[in-house]
């Protein structure tokens, strides 16, 4: 079979899937990104997420996580809701955390995508990605076309702006490969503007250590006070670069139903009081199982307790 109909294979199941786009990139090192991702982990932006420190090669070579790999193909799946919860109440959860959990839903699809290529295309080696390995999503998203990289470091599409999540098959078959989109940032600075705890230190670089995301979901250890009184109600997660950003004017409503919010979720009017067994049943399919009844309790109390001292 030949590239061209193998691409086109590919990119008409992807749709057929759900998935917003479909990019293809030729799998090899990422020369250019090196030297940035070196700079990152030197200035410590990667905080107590000691994760990212590992890997470092395969992080820049696809050959190193699928040996004989010749192509990535990037796949962006929208989660943007009907309906924004931070607008209900008081506390706010990240809109991708609304419904179930991203990775089981998309890993379902890209297995189902697999399949696809095994019975259409013959014996294809390769593994599927969702946020779950040291692959660099946004590089290999912006180098197949599917956006660029803004200044809030989150790949930015002109059609659908950055409400999406992002998805990789590496696999060792050749395909036609897209060509990278410019870059629409301009001047703008939105986000930079809008953050409240100064976390992108200059365009296109954010200190991961100083995110709201990072204090409320990764760090597990007390968050520090001198962000106190800056969270501006997020308990888990932080839409703030996005919300602001005009491209995000372009997002419309997914259409996945799992990634509905339950009407538990939306009925919820007083976090403080939630118990463990509401929190199991709510979230129990949920990103938000991550921190734990516990680690929301103390986000909550940390966004409390800044407001008193106001």
């Amino acid at each position: 079979m030949n590239k061209s109909t193998a691409t086109q294979i590919i990119k008409s199941k992807a749709q057929e899937l759900g998935f917003t786009f479909c990019g293809i990139a030729k799998a090899e090192f990422l020369e250019q990104e090196a030297p940035r991702v070196e700079e990152w982990l030197k200035r410590g932006y990667q905080g107590k997420m000691s994760y990212l420190e590992n890997h470092f090669d395969k992080r820049l070579d696809p050959t190193l996580l699928v040996p004989g790999a010749k192509s990535v193909v990037s796949l962006v799946y929208n989660y943007y809701p009907k309906k924004d919860l931070a607008e209900n109440g008081n506390l706010k959860i990240a809109k991708y955390a609304y419904g179930e959990d991203y990775h089981f839903v998309i890993k379902e699809k890209l297995k189902a995508l697999m399949t696809h290529i095994h019975e259409t295309i013959g014996e294809v080696n390769g593994r599927a990605f969702v946020d779950s390995a040291p692959v660099m999503e946004r590089a290999w998203a912006q180098k197949s076309g599917l956006g660029w990289v803004g200044k809030n470091s989150l790949l930015l599409n002109r059609n659908t702006g950055s409400f999406f999540f992002l998805a990789e098959l590496i696999i060792d078959l050749d395909l036609e490969y897209d060509n990278p989109t410019k870059d629409y940032c301009g001047t703008c600075t939105a986000c930079m503007d809008a953050c409240p705890t100064d976390a992108i230190t200059e365009p296109y670089v954010v200190d991961g250590s100083k995110c709201i995301s990072y204090f409320t979901i990764e760090l597990k250890d007390e968050i520090p006070n001198d962000v106190k009184g800056k969270f501006e109600n997020w308990m888990f997660g932080c839409d703030i670069c996005q919300d602001v950003c005009p491209w995000n004017r372009f997002s419309s409503p997914h259409t996945e139903p799992r990634f509905e919010p339950s009407p538990a979720l939306q009925n919820i009017k007083d976090w403080k009081e939630i118990s463990e067994e509401v929190f199991r049943s709510v979230f129990k399919k949920s990103a938000v199982k991550r921190t734990g009844l516990k680690g929301l309790q103390r986000n909550i109390q940390f966004i409390n307790s800044g407001k008193s001292k106001k």
